[in-house]
């Protein structure tokens, strides 16, 4: 997912880029906007965390871009690419290292388990959105 501050940076096209060149393949994408619900419900692993407010209001501030990406080792390879959470501590070349604002709002977001991957996409896409 490309978060709302990478979105009003005008970074999508530069961050597309930069997943595909890595040998991803783009199977679902959709240009939306998260309702509080949505991201109160996406996030709902962070509900009890002092930042679970702030992250909410800023992932519901603008418009994102939800994507589904094919590749072997695809969630292991795109942690990679996207470096960090904290872009001050990302390595150099990574999407957040360049892209990113601070560590709240730090361009992307990227699942952490293949399981993690399917429950995310299935919350953005329905089947007949997978190419």
């Amino acid at each position: 997912m490309i978060k709302p501050d990478a979105v009003e940076n005008g970074y999508i096209g530069a961050i597309l880029e930069k997943i595909t060149a890595a040998g991803f393949k783009i199977v679902a994408m959709k240009y939306t906007q998260l309702s509080k619900r949505d991201a109160e419900e996406f996030y709902a692993i962070h509900k009890e965390r002092p930042f679970f407010g702030e992250l909410v209001e800023f992932m519901t501030r603008g418009p994102i871009v939800a994507a589904i990406l094919e590749k072997d080792n695809a969630v292991d390879d795109f942690r990679a690419l996207i470096g960090a959470t904290n872009p001050a501590e990302a390595a150099e070349g990574t999407i957040r290292k360049l892209y990113a604002n601070d560590i709240a709002e730090n361009a992307v977001h990227g699942s952490d388990s293949d399981d993690n991957a399917a429950i995310e996409s299935a919350f953005h896409f329905s089947g007949r959105e997978v190419f």
